[in-house]
C-alpha cells in the first residue's frame, strides 16, 4: 500500500518541532500578559482594549474557522467523494457578505462585548438570559463540558487519529496541549489568543504546503495528480442535482451551507467577539473579507491534499486494505508515507493539525468568559470594579 515501500515513524525531531509549537504559544501568552501593564480591565482581557487591527484578526478569525476537521477531514472527504467540497469557496463568500455587510454594523455601532446584549437592547432580559444559557450549553458540550478538562478532550479526537498512524504519544499529546491552550489564553486574554492564531494558521499552511510539495515531486508534476483525479472522477466540481438526499450538491452546499455557516460568523460570541475588538469599523469590516482570502487558501490547499491522497493511493486504498482503521487517518498515513525521509516535517503536519485545534479551542474558551463575565455576573454585581471583573475573566478561562 505504501507507495515508497516503508512507513516511517515519529522521530525525536518530529517532537521538537511540535513542542517548538507549544512553546512559542505559550511564550505569547507569556508577552501580553505582562505587555503595556498586562490586563488592567475586563475590556482589555475580553476585548482587547478594542485596538486591535485587521490583519491579525482576520488571521485569527480563518484559524480558529479552520479546526483539525479541516487538516484530518476535509482531504480525506475529497479523497472519496470528490471536489465538489470545494464549492464551499462560494459559501464562504456568501456568508463574509452577509456577516460584514449586516450583522458587523449593528454590533460594532451598539459597542457590545456580548452578542447576546443585542437581545436584551432589541426585546428583553429574560431572552438575553435564554441566549446566553443556549450557548454556554452548546459550547460546553461541543467541548464535552467540563470547565477543567474540556480542552484536553477536544483535543483528543485528532490525538487518536494521529497516535494510530504515527505512534505520537497519546496522552502526552493531550495533556501538554491542553495545559498550554489554557495557560496562555488566561495569561494573555483576547491579544493573546488573536496573535497565537496568526501563529497557529502560518503552521497550518506549512504543514498543508510540504505534504503537497512532496507529493507533487513523488507524483512527478501536478499534472499527473490532475490527470488521475479527472480519470477518477474527483473533479466533479458541479453537480446541480436538485435531491437533498445527495451527500453533497451545488445546492446543498451554497444553500445550506450559507445558513449554517452565517450562524457562526453573523451572530456567534467566538467570531463576533474577534472582529467588533477592531479599532475601527473599517478595521472590522476588512478582517472579515481579508479572512475570506485566508478561507480560500486553506480550502485550495486541503483540496489539493485530498486529490493528492488519490492520485497516490487510487491503484490501493490504505482504509479498504485496513492499513487504517478510519478515514480521518489517511492524512497521516500519507504524511508517514512520503515525507518519513524529512526529519521533523511529520511533526509540522501533526503541529498544522492541533494548531487547527487549538484555535478553536482557544477562542471558544475567551468567549465563554466574555458571556459568562458580562451576561451573568456584571449585570447582576454591579459594585465589582473593572480590575475584579479582570481577574474573574481570567478566572474563568481556566
Amino acid at each position: 500500500v505504501s507507495s515508497s515501500g516503508r512507513m516511517g515513524r515519529f522521530t525525536a525531531w518530529d517532537y521538537v518541532v511540535f513542542a517548538a509549537m507549544l512553546l512559542i504559544s505559550a511564550i505569547i501568552g507569556i508577552y501580553y500578559a505582562f505587555v503595556g501593564g498586562g490586563q488592567k480591565t475586563s475590556k482589555d482581557f475580553l476585548m482587547a482594549g478594542r485596538s486591535m487591527s485587521a490583519l491579525p484578526v482576520a488571521l485569527s478569525l480563518t484559524a480558529s474557522f479552520m479546526s483539525a476537521v479541516t487538516v484530518l477531514g476535509t482531504p480525506a472527504e475529497i479523497y472519496r467523494y470528490g471536489a465538489i467540497f470545494c464549492i464551499f469557496a462560494i459559501t464562504y463568500a456568501l456568508v463574509v457578505l452577509c456577516s460584514a455587510e449586516i450583522f458587523l454594523p449593528v454590533f460594532y455601532k451598539l459597542g457590545i462585548t456580548s452578542t447576546y446584549e443585542y437581545l436584551e437592547l432589541r426585546f428583553n432580559k429574560y431572552l438575553r438570559l435564554c441566549g446566553t444559557v443556549l450557548f454556554i450549553i452548546q459550547t460546553a458540550s461541543k467541548l464535552q463540558s467540563s470547565s477543567t478538562l474540556y480542552t484536553g478532550i477536544v483535543i483528543y479526537a485528532p490525538a487518536l487519529a494521529l497516535n494510530q498512524v504515527t505512534g505520537f504519544d497519546l496522552w502526552g499529546a493531550v495533556v501538554a496541549t491542553g495545559v498550554v491552550c489554557t495557560f496562555y489564553c488566561t495569561l494573555g486574554g483576547l491579544k493573546a489568543v488573536v496573535w497565537t492564531d496568526v501563529f497557529q494558521v502560518g503552521i497550518m499552511v506549512a504543514g498543508f504546503s510540504s505534504v503537497i510539495i512532496r507529493a507533487v515531486v513523488v507524483q512527478e508534476g501536478i499534472g499527473r495528480i490532475v490527470n488521475d483525479s479527472y480519470h477518477g472522477g474527483r473533479l466533479n466540481f458541479w453537480d446541480f442535482d436538485p435531491n437533498p438526499l445527495q451527500r453533497h450538491t451545488f445546492w446543498t452546499i451554497v444553500i445550506g451551507g450559507t445558513f449554517t455557516w452565517t450562524g457562526i460568523y453573523g451572530v456567534n460570541q467566538s467570531q463576533v467577539q474577534r472582529y467588533i475588538a477592531c479599532k475601527s469599523r473599517f478595521h472590522a469590516k476588512l478582517s472579515l473579507y481579508i479572512n475570506l482570502v485566508g478561507l480560500w487558501a486553506i480550502l485550495a490547499c486541503a483540496t489539493l491534499c485530498g486529490l493528492a491522497l488519490y492520485s497516490i493511493y487510487k491503484d490501493c486504498d490504505p482504509w479498504t486494505a485496513n492499513q487504517v482503521s478510519a478515514l480521518d487517518q489517511l492524512m497521516p498515513y500519507l504524511v508517514l508515507d512520503i515525507l518519513h525521509d524529512f526529519p521533523g516535517v511529520p511533526g509540522l503536519f501533526v503541529a498544522s493539525a492541533y494548531s487547527g485545534t487549538l484555535s478553536t479551542v482557544s477562542s471558544s474558551i475567551n468567549a465563554l468568559a466574555a458571556v459568562t463575565v458580562e451576561d451573568l455576573i456584571r449585570p447582576y454585581f454591579k459594585s465589582l470594579s473593572e480590575k475584579k471583573l479582570s481577574w474573574i475573566s481570567m478566572g474563568m478561562s481556566m
